[in-house]
């Protein structure tokens, strides 16, 4: 029997009830930090990198796609270039050919070997936060002097260690932790898009800048 108007109405309830709770304090100020982090490494003109694997993939090449283009074109009505951006999943030739030398779990470590540079910004997407090449990318970023920034859900898994800020769902459910990536990506990107660098401002050492803002947090 296909479900009622009703069941389908209260799922579609719980799920939403779900993924507004999932948004705590911790989230939220987690979240602020990584659109600070994000703002410098455009006033700086430094690359972000974003990682992740399955649908986590998809959510990575849609947000490089917003941060490269779309805080640009919209919001308080001045247009300007976008944030270098680059989804390390996007490239199916670079990617099948890492994971058949190398192995699959080397196949966004390598890449940031060869690409990011010190004050760069690494973001990884992960629902367990537990996929050997997410933490291989995290610990690569973290060598190299990245800020690095991990999106996770479930329990946090080995990235919520790893990452310099963490920004944890604690849910059960695939699709929403999957779901948490896209909003706070589009919540980073209106934010952005209504405070655009003047490109004027002096270089600042973003990672130092990261680790005052988590003292001071943590001083609070």
């Amino acid at each position: 029997m296909l479900t009622t108007s009703g069941e389908f109405e209260l799922g579609v309830r719980t799920y939403l009830t779900r993924l507004n709770d999932s948004f705590n304090n911790e989230v939220i100020e987690n979240i602020n930090l990584l659109a600070q982090g994000l703002r410098e490494a455009w006033c700086n003109g430094k690359n972000v990198y974003i990682c992740g694997n399955g649908g986590s993939a998809g959510n990575a090449i849609h947000l490089a796609n917003d941060l490269h283009y779309g805080i640009g074109a919209c919001g308080n009505g001045e247009k300007c270039k976008g944030i270098k951006v680059e989804a390390l999943p996007a490239n199916g030739a670079i990617l099948t050919c890492l994971a058949n030398d190398i192995g699959y779990e080397n196949v966004f470590s390598h890449q940031l070997e060869t690409k990011a540079d010190e004050g760069d910004l690494l973001i990884v997407l992960s629902g367990s936060g537990n996929s050997k090449n997410i933490i291989s990318a995290l610990h690569t970023g973290k060598r190299l002097g990245m800020q690095t920034y991990a999106i996770l859900g479930y329990k946090g898994g080995q990235s919520k260690e790893i990452a310099d800020v963490s920004i944890h769902f604690s849910v059960n459910d695939m699709q929403i932790a999957e779901d948490t990536q896209i909003i706070v990506g589009h919540m980073c990107m209106q934010w952005l898009s209504m405070h655009k660098p003047t490109f004027q401002r002096p270089k600042i050492n973003a990672r130092t800048r990261l680790h005052e803002r988590l003292a001071q947090k943590y001083a609070a």
